[in-house]
């Protein structure tokens, strides 16, 4: 029996934005469950993450079944707080898990394939131990699949009852718009499309990834905004013990430079003018594009988690602010593009 209840005035400060031209609200800060959440990680401490998030009024659950380690671990971390304490609030949730990933040496453990999209779902919602999900997403293109088949697997998702909404991930502008041609000719629009997208990656900008989400009315929602750890001011003099950079396959000590040091220390100076930390400046930037409805974060403690919310309460930057911005955040920093 759960003690859990929760918080009353949970959606009482938490901006919602519509996603694409879709009736479906997202909070502007959803919460994702990349990392921290497999089995090298405390149970007690991610089950207060997820609790916490959702009394502060982000109901939005981001997860794969390439989360872990292992894989399939977050989902099943995130079924067991369900089941325990958020069940009497399902309807209240978004949940949205991935497919397509490698999770295995098997053929059928990756791909865009119906039987690896499809045969992924039903283990997930076995993971997470509900009927549906709220998103079911492609999570990156797949070169070896026609198209059309990935598309009519996530098609099939919805007709089935296991999922409300599609989405996709990674996907270069020109599939992007192909997919949501096709899923609107089958009649389950394109809902949005998750990307990395940062200060210091531009790419959605440059490649008109943005763009296609407007001219085909889907939603955009972020990952890496804080290019995983780079937009903070933890490595500005040295890399702490304990530190992503340590250990981490996405982030490598080699591209943390003088080069990196010098741009991101400017950075600093501007957030600390605005009375903010870098990190809740790095989510303002990506919040500011119209086309993006919500900038995941990942979370290690409750305090991160109240830090990086109050993002949404400093002023909008302005246009002076964001040319100091664009000089010093540049594209490509500290990043393996």
């Amino acid at each position: 029996m759960s003690d859990y209840t929760a918080e009353p005035a949970r959606y009482e400060t938490l901006g919602y934005r519509r996603t694409g031209a879709s009736g479906l609200k997202l909070p502007a800060i959803s919460l994702g469950l990349w990392q921290k959440f497999g089995d090298d990680y405390s149970y007690a401490t991610q089950r207060e993450i997820v609790l916490h998030a959702f009394d502060l009024g982000i109901a939005h659950f981001d997860n794969a079944d390439r989360y872990g380690p292992p894989h399939r671990a977050a989902q099943q971390t995130f079924g067991r707080i369900l089941a325990k304490d958020l069940a009497p609030y399902r309807d209240e949730l978004i949940l949205s898990t991935k497919a397509g990933n490698p999770i295995g040496a098997s053929p059928y453990l990756r791909g865009g394939s119906r039987k690896s999209l499809l045969t992924s779902l039903d283990n997930s919602l076995r993971d997470l131990g509900t009927d549906y999900v709220d998103i079911f997403y492609h999570h990156r293109p797949d070169p070896e699949t026609p198209l059309e088949e990935s598309v009519g697997a996530l098609v099939s998702a919805v007709e089935q009852g296991k999922a409300l909404y599609v989405g996709i991930s990674n996907y270069l502008p020109e599939r992007a718009e192909a997919a949501a041609r096709l899923l609107r000719a089958a009649g389950v629009p394109l809902l949005i499309d998750q990307t990395r997208y940062s200060i210091y990656d531009r790419s959605p900008e440059t490649n008109g990834l943005l763009d296609t989400a407007d001219r085909n009315s889907f939603g955009v929602i972020v990952y890496s905004p804080l290019a995983q750890g780079l937009l903070t001011d933890k490595y500005l003099e040295t890399i702490p013990d304990g530190a992503r950079a340590q250990n981490s396959s996405f982030l490598s000590p080699d591209v943390i430079d003088e080069t990196y040091r010098r741009r991101t220390s400017e950075l600093n100076k501007l957030a600390e003018s605005r009375g903010q930390s870098l990190a809740q400046l790095a989510l303002q930037w990506v919040l500011r594009r119209p086309e993006v409805t919500s900038a995941l974060i990942g979370a290690s403690s409750t305090t991160q988690l109240d830090h990086n919310l109050k993002a949404l309460d400093f002023p909008l930057l302005t246009p002076e602010e964001l040319t100091v911005i664009d000089k010093h955040g540049i594209h490509g920093t500290g990043l393996k593009l």
